[in-house]
C-alpha cells in the first residue's frame, strides 16, 4: 500500500476542490492501495478552508479506559480536536466529560498540549471529573485543586496533567495557573461565564493566551436570555460579537418601554452565529444512550451540619459499644444522620432544628439551570420542602409542592398543570406522595435532595418520568454530602433493599 503524507499533499494541492476530491476518495481508509495520512494541523487547515476533513482521532486513536465510547461521544471528541476554541452544547447526561477527556488525551499523546485545566462546579469535581478521568484515562495524572490557598498553589505547581478546580478557586491561584503551562482549559457548565463584567470572567480571560485551547461546555447556552451569549462568545469567538455589550443588546433586543426590553425575532439566528464553532447532541439524538442516566453530585455540608453530624455519630458509636444493634435502633440512627445532611433534624421532643441549606441548594440550581425540560425534586423530609420551595420561588423559578397533606383533588390539578402548561418548572415532592401510578413525563430530570431508604419508592419515583409518553432520555441526579447518603445511594443503585441491609449499613457508617 502506498502512504501519502497529508501535509505534503496539502502543500501541492492548492485547489480546494482537488483537496476535497482526495479526501472523498480516501478518508483514512484504503482506496486503490492509497492511504492519505492527515494530522490535526492539516485537518484544521482544511476546516478553515470550509473543507470537511475528518479528525485524525477517528482513525488513529485507541479509545482508552474501561468504557466503549458512544457514537456521539466519538463525534464530539473529533470535533473538539479540530477546534482550538469551541463550544460543546450537548445536553445534560450525554457524556460530555468523556468526550472532552478522550479528545484531550489524544492531543496530549501527540504533544500538541501538555497540561489541562478543568474548571467546573464544586459538586462535580470528584463525582464527575476525577471519577471519569479514572474511568476513561487512568494512565494520566490527575489532581483536584481545592482547600486552603497554599494547598491549591502546591497542586498547580505539582505538574499533574489534569488539574480540576472550581470557578472561584481560579482567582485564588491565578498567578500560579498563568505560569503553570496549561495549554487547554475546559470549562464545564460554562453558563457561569455569561457575564463579562464579573471577576470570574475576567480571571478566565487573564489566564488565557492566544495559543490557549478553550472548550466551553453547557447544555443550556442562552436559556435565560439571548444576552447570555455575549460573555461566552467574547471568550471563544470574540470576532463574532461587537466589541461592546450595548451593541450586541441592540442586535437581539428592542426597548419596549423605558425599563423593559424584549427579544427580537432574529435573536436566535444572531445567537447561533455568535456561539460558533459549536457541536450539540440532544439526548434524543444519542440513540445509543440508555433510557436512564444516573449522575452523582457532591454537596458540601455547612460547618453547623458537620458539627451535628459528627456529634450524633460519636453518640451512636458510644451507645452501641459492646451491645447488639436492633434494626429499629439502626434505622432511627441512620435516619437522623440523613436528616442532618438534608437540612433539618427532628428532636425527640418533636421540635425541628433547621440548618442552612445554601450549599445543597446551589447544586440543585445548577442542575435545574442545565435541564432543558421540567424537573422533579424528591425531598424525603417534610420540613425542608417548604424552605426549598420558598427559595426556588424567590429566585423566579415556578415551583409547586406534592406531599401527604395535599388533597387528592389538588394533586390531580397540580399533575395536570405540570403536564400540560409551561408552569410550574419544578415539582418538589415527598417521595411517598407521588411514587405510584402518576405520569410526569413533562420532566426528564429527577433530583434526589436526599436518598429514600425504600428501594421500591426509589424505583417507582424515578419511573414517574420514564414511562409511556416520554419522548426524552431521562437523568436521575443524586445529591450527596455525607457518608450515610453515599452508602444508601450505593445500595439503591445496586437494587439492594436498604431495610434488609440496615444493620450492616449502620455499622459501616459508624466505622
Amino acid at each position: 500500500m502506498k502512504i501519502i503524507d497529508g501535509k505534503a499533499l496539502l502543500m501541492r494541492l492548492r485547489n480546494p476542490k482537488k483537496v476535497t476530491e482526495v479526501i472523498t476518495k480516501s478518508r483514512e481508509v484504503k482506496d486503490n492501495n492509497v492511504l492519505v495520512h492527515w494530522g490535526v494541523g492539516e485537518a484544521q487547515t482544511l476546516q478553515g478552508m470550509d473543507i470537511k476533513a475528518p479528525s485524525p482521532i477517528e482513525g488513529q486513536y485507541t479509545w482508552t479506559g474501561k468504557y466503549t465510547p458512544f457514537a456521539h461521544q466519538k463525534k464530539t471528541a473529533a470535533f473538539l480536536t479540530l477546534h482550538r476554541r469551541a463550544f460543546c452544547f450537548n445536553e445534560q447526561g450525554t457524556g460530555k466529560t468523556g468526550s472532552a477527556i478522550w479528545a484531550a488525551d489524544y492531543l496530549l499523546g501527540l504533544g500538541l498540549i501538555k497540561r489541562v485545566l478543568v474548571i467546573c462546579p464544586l459538586s462535580i469535581m470528584d463525582s464527575a471529573w476525577r471519577e471519569d478521568l479514572f474511568s476513561f484515562a487512568s494512565h494520566r495524572t490527575v489532581d483536584v485543586a481545592h482547600g486552603a490557598s497554599e494547598k491549591r498553589r502546591g497542586i498547580i505547581r505539582g505538574g499533574a496533567e489534569f488539574v480540576i478546580i472550581n470557578y472561584d478557586g481560579v482567582k485564588i491561584v491565578e498567578d500560579e495557573i498563568a505560569k503553570g503551562g496549561f495549554d487547554l482549559i475546559v470549562v464545564d457548565e460554562a453558563t457561569h461565564y455569561k457575564n463579562p463584567r464579573t471577576t470570574r470572567w475576567k480571571t478566565l480571560r487573564n489566564i488565557m493566551t492566544d495559543d490557549t485551547w478553550l472548550w466551553m461546555m453547557t447544555g443550556t447556552p442562552a436559556a435565560q436570555s439571548p444576552l447570555d451569549a455575549y460573555g461566552l462568545a467574547k471568550l471563544v469567538n470574540p470576532t463574532g460579537v461587537p466589541r461592546f455589550f450595548g451593541s450586541f443588546r441592540d442586535m437581539v433586543m428592542f426597548r419596549k418601554t423605558h425599563f423593559k426590553w424584549e427579544t427580537k425575532e432574529n435573536a436566535v439566528n444572531v445567537v447561533h452565529k455568535a456561539l460558533q464553532p459549536a457541536i450539540r447532541f440532544t439526548k434524543e439524538e444519542c440513540l445509543d444512550l440508555p433510557p436512564m442516566v444516573y449522575v452523582k453530585r457532591a454537596v458540601e455540608m455547612t460547618r453547623q451540619q458537620k458539627h451535628y453530624y459528627k456529634t450524633l455519630k460519636n453518640k451512636l458509636v458510644m451507645q452501641v459499644a459492646g451491645e447488639e444493634v436492633t434494626a429499629v435502633n439502626a434505622a432511627v440512627g441512620m435516619n437522623k444522620l440523613l436528616q442532618i445532611a438534608g437540612g433539618a433534624i427532628y428532636t425527640d421532643g418533636g421540635d425541628t432544628v433547621a440548618f442552612d441549606i445554601k450549599h445543597r441548594y446551589n447544586v440543585l440550581r445548577e442542575v435545574i439551570d442545565e435541564a432543558n425540560k421540567k424537573v422533579l425534586v424528591f425531598v424525603p423530609f417534610k420540613h425542608t420542602i417548604d424552605v426549598l420551595t420558598d427559595k426556588l420561588r424567590a429566585d423566579g423559578i415556578t415551583a409547586d409542592i406534592i406531599r401527604g397533606n395535599v388533597s387528592a383533588v389538588r394533586r390531580t390539578e397540580l399533575f395536570k398543570q405540570f403536564q400540560t402548561t409551561p408552569d410550574p418548572k419544578v415539582l418538589v415532592i415527598q417521595p411517598q406522595s407521588a411514587a405510584h401510578g402518576v405520569t410526569l413525563t413533562a420532566a426528564d430530570t429527577v433530583v434526589w435532595w436526599g436518598p429514600t431508604s425504600s428501594l421500591e419508592t426509589y424505583a417507582q419515583a424515578n419511573a414517574r418520568v420514564h414511562r409511556a409518553g416520554q419522548d426524552h432520555k431521562c437523568t436521575v441526579v443524586q445529591l450527596q454530602g455525607s457518608a450515610v447518603e453515599k452508602h444508601v445511594y450505593r445500595l439503591l443503585d445496586a437494587r439492594i433493599d436498604v431495610h434488609s441491609e440496615i444493620i450492616n449499613l449502620y455499622k459501616n457508617i459508624l466505622d
